[in-house]
């Protein structure tokens, strides 16, 4: 989600090379799941690279305070979670492992783990286990 990540460039790919999903946090959502299913079964990509960024909002995030905000202010609670995270790399190990475990599918063991740092635009790839 974050406007600091050029997402194809860090993997020097050109435009209409890759689907490009982006949420708060970089979070693995049923909303993630489904528009990867799309991808992989009806439009036939075969690799899944998740990318979580320094710096990131949702690092330290106060999920459970977010949404009592919300609900205070608004009357109407939030039927979805926003969880932070304190551990960059564990998050994104979190997330490689969601996508591994979709039934949904077809490539799922494709899944890789990355961080880009905002401040150098690098990528860096983070091992798979936890």
């Amino acid at each position: 989600m974050d406007a600091r990540l050029d997402v194809l460039t860090g993997f020097e790919l050109d435009l209409g090379d890759a689907h490009v999903l982006r949420n708060a946090g970089g979070l693995i959502t049923d909303d993630m799941l489904r528009s990867l299913a799309i991808s992989q079964r009806a439009l036939g990509t075969t690799e899944v690279a998740v990318m979580h960024h320094t710096k990131c909002g949702m690092e330290g995030f106060d999920d459970v305070e977010f949404r009592l905000g919300l609900t205070q202010e608004t009357g109407v609670p939030p039927t979805w979670d926003v969880p932070g995270f304190i551990d960059l790399e564990h998050q994104v190990r979190r997330s490689v492992e969601a996508v591994r475990a979709c039934p949904w599918l077809p490539h799922r063991d494709a899944a890789r783990g990355y961080v880009y740092d905002v401040a150098t635009a690098s990528v860096t790839e983070v091992a798979a286990t936890i």
